[in-house]
């Protein structure tokens, strides 16, 4: 293109694809465990109680004790190797992989015009930054994938009002697109089962109960309409299908906060009964999360295991998931292909 020659210097005719996960704090320390959690804990999305309850019992409390306490969970899953949070190792990768894919052509002509990112709703890299880099290599089009595949206002939604804070500081705005959530897309369904078909496949034991464990939100989130509960139900029951589980599958809800009623049946309590009923062999799904975290690694795998085999359980086991495996990829890239068609 021919610009006048006093004319600024630009860069346009890119696609960005920008993958957002939840976020994970800077160090397991109390300060920056803090900067995390007052980040997460103060979007209205995430905690809908009126702010004059809420902010003084987060400032004054929760942010005084909480941080010690989760800092130590996460010193338990840390990866000291890179100095930061499984999460942020794992999205990383992902998005590194899906770059590699593209690179290699796999999106047809015009795979040469995308350019792959990767941020966090809450903490680093953070979005803002993220858009920015990407407008400034030349990204005028900009795909989100917020990487929930089912659609919750304090997830996917949260990442939608960060992407649009961001785009109205800017002069010169892309044009954007938000992936839709993937809870019953093919893709998603055949890697999550074949991923659970393996993963069974290699233990030494037969689990007699098989939960799908979902990341809970308190039930009035559900009453005022956030289709959540209906989308984490539907990947459960088309599991079950693709799979032939049906029957051994219970969805559960795990990481309640603070004294509202949560979604139930809750992980913990059910775990606990299980074992009390006599059940000695379990295994734990978590298809919500696509990258392993603290509620999978530290809460579902040591904290419920803890509770399993306390009550009379011998055998348990959660398997991974997604991850960057190639199956994951599979799935991103096919949310992808399908998003930016007609921009390239």
């Amino acid at each position: 293109m021919s610009l006048p020659a006093s004319h600024p210097p630009v860069a346009l005719g890119k696609i960005g694809i920008l993958l957002v996960n939840l976020g994970t704090p800077e160090g397991t320390g109390y300060w920056p465990m803090r900067r995390y959690l007052a980040e997460f804990l103060s979007d209205r999305r995430v905690i809908e109680t009126p702010r004059a309850l809420w902010l003084p019992l987060l400032h004054l409390v929760i942010l005084t004790t909480r941080p010690a306490r989760r800092g130590r969970d996460y010193a338990t899953i840390w990866n000291k190797e890179r100095d930061e949070g499984p999460l942020k190792t794992i999205t990383r990768s992902q998005a590194e992989s899906l770059a590699e894919r593209i690179a290699s052509g796999a999106f047809g002509p015009g795979s040469d015009k995308i350019v792959v990112d990767w941020a966090m709703r809450y903490g680093e890299p953070a979005m803002p930054a993220r858009i920015k880099a990407l407008q400034a290599q030349g990204c005028d089009r900009l795909l989100v994938i917020p990487l929930y595949p089912q659609y919750c206002a304090a997830t996917s939604a949260t990442v939608a009002d960060r992407a649009f804070d961001t785009l109205k500081a800017l002069r010169w705005q892309p044009t954007l697109r938000i992936a839709a959530p993937f809870y019953d897309r093919p893709s998603y369904i055949a890697a999550i089962a074949a991923s659970l078909r393996e993963g069974l496949a290699k233990l030494d034991f037969a689990p007699e109960k098989i939960l799908v464990s979902w990341h809970g939100v308190p039930q009035d989130y559900v009453d005022k309409g956030d289709p959540y509960y209906c989308h984490c139900a539907k990947t459960t029951r088309l599991i079950g299908e693709a799979t032939g589980l049906g029957d051994r599958l219970e969805m559960t809800f795990q990481s309640r906060f603070g004294p509202k009623e949560w979604l139930k049946p809750y992980t913990i309590d059910t775990v606990k009964a299980l074992a009390a009923q006599g059940v000695k062999r379990l295994a734990i799904i978590a298809p919500g999360f696509f990258a392993d975290c603290l509620e999978t690694l530290e809460e579902l795998a040591v904290e419920n295991r803890d509770a399993f085999l306390a009550g009379g359980g011998e055998r348990f086991v959660v398997l991974p998931c997604l991850n960057d495996s190639i199956a994951g990829i599979d799935v991103i890239a096919d949310v992808a292909r399908t998003e930016v068609a007609g921009w390239i």
